[in-house]
Parts: structure tokens; sequence; C-alpha cells
């Protein structure tokens, strides 16, 4: 009932001008972040986030998606070209009750086997502030998150118990991101994914 009741009082909140709106509750424990969750299942849309005590509910905005559908698109569009295994996890929640701490990714990956946990995290921000997300995949031991802003990425990597930023992917270190980020703002997603494609058999 918890996790209906915020929903709805949410919802009210929405603009209709392709809106990105954010709800902070802190005080709030496992228990309630998991009937939340519950509760969500069938209201799908929205991205919950949990640290420590602070649950983050965010409805992403238009823009967002489209851009988190593109990166998606082209990055496994580069995975089958190039054969590297994979497995899409989409926005699945992951979290753990021992590190307190949840989050859903616009999109995460297992590369070569799959995993608990996924390798990479790809955040798109349209709208800065919330919960530290990359505090949440790091207890989580995500091994790298890439944030696309302003059209394009910064690459996290876990080394450690600390992230360090760094200028290309380690996982993927032949994938030339700026190229992917240019594809992934084209206007017309369709003709983007069949040049990238082309692009890609062409440099491998």
């Amino acid at each position: 009932m918890v996790g209906v009741m915020l929903l709805e009082d949410f919802s009210e909140q929405l603009q209709i001008d392709d809106p990105e709106e954010r709800r902070l509750i802190s005080a709030v424990s496992w228990r309630q972040y998991e009937t939340l969750l519950a509760d969500f299942e069938d209201r799908p849309g929205y991205r919950v986030t949990f640290l420590d005590g602070t649950l983050e509910i965010m409805s992403p905005s238009r823009r967002h998606e489209i851009s988190a559908e593109n990166i998606g698109r082209l990055l496994e569009a580069y995975l089958e070209e190039t054969r590297i295994r994979f497995w899409g996890l989409g926005s699945t929640t992951f979290r753990s009750a021992e590190k307190i701490g949840g989050a859903e990714a616009d999109k995460s990956y297992n590369l070569g086997t799959e995993k608990e946990f996924p390798d990479l995290a790809i955040e798109v921000i349209i709208t800065s502030g919330g919960v530290d997300k990359l505090e949440v995949y790091r207890r989580l031991g995500v091994t790298e998150v890439w944030f696309f802003r302003n059209d394009a990425f910064a690459v996290y990597c876990l080394r450690g118990e600390a992230y360090q930023q760094v200028s290309a992917s380690e996982l993927l270190p032949d994938l030339d991101l700026a190229t992917l980020a240019e594809y992934a703002v084209r206007p017309d997603p369709l003709e983007a994914l069949i040049e990238y494609r082309r692009n890609v058999r062409g440099s491998g």
C-alpha cells in the first residue's frame, strides 16, 4: 500500500512537457524499499534507487528514454558485430541488503559470462542531483559505469574500493565511445543504427 500511495502522490506532480521528476524520501527501511519495489512491478516507467535509508523515485523524460534506447541498440550492435558475448539486463533492479543499496540502471550488461551483478551499467543524465548512484554501484561491485551527459560519455572503472574516471572503456577497449555518442544523438535512430553497423564492420 505504501508504494501505491507514494506513486500516486508522485504521479500527480508530473508536468505534461516531457518532465524528468525526482522525489527523495529519507528514513526508509530496507523492508519498505522492497515493498515499494514489489508495488512498482505492475507500474513500469519509474527508476528507484536506495542508499543508506534514502529512497529516490525518478520518472524519466521522453528524451531520457530515447537516449537510453538508442545507446542500448548501438552498443548491442557493436557487441554482435565484434562477437563479444553479452547478456542485456536492461533496467533490472540490483540490490544488496548487506550493502544497504540498490539501483536500476538505464541499461546494464554482463560481458563474457553471466553474473549476479552487471559488469557494465549505463546511466543517462538529463537532470542532476539525487542519490549517489556511483556509490550504489561501488557497493554492488559493478566493474564499469558510463554516464551519458551533454551528448558525451564519462567512464568510471572500479579500482579496488573506488571508482576512477578514465578516458576509455577498459571492458571494451576497442570501442570508440565518441563515435557511439555521435550516433546515439542522431535524429533518425534506424539510419543511425544501419550506418553504425557499417562503420563497425569497416573498422573490424
